[in-house]
């Protein structure tokens, strides 16, 4: 599964369309996030993409988890979210 990886700073809407894009090709990708700003912008991807896949049928539908990533040799906890289209 593709994992894009989304910090403070990302621009939600590039991330929105790269989310969209790996939807169509893939069916499903795994959006990361560490932080509380990270995980706003995240959210606000899923939104944005929800809105562009949606004239082609797409329901997007997101699964919130927690997982441990490996920073600079330090475990950090990270929210993770699934995204896939309902069925």
């Amino acid at each position: 599964m593709e994992v894009l990886k989304v910090s403070s700073k990302s621009n939600p809407n590039k991330v929105a369309g790269a989310l969209a894009g790996v939807i169509r090709e893939k069916g499903k990708a795994e959006i990361q996030a560490i932080g509380a700003g990270a995980v706003n912008q995240a959210v606000k991807a899923v939104a944005i993409a929800r809105g562009y896949l949606a004239p082609s049928g797409y329901d997007l539908v997101c699964v919130p988890a927690f997982t441990d990533v490996t920073v600079e040799n330090e475990t950090r906890t990270a929210l993770k979210f699934i995204v896939f289209p309902r069925e």
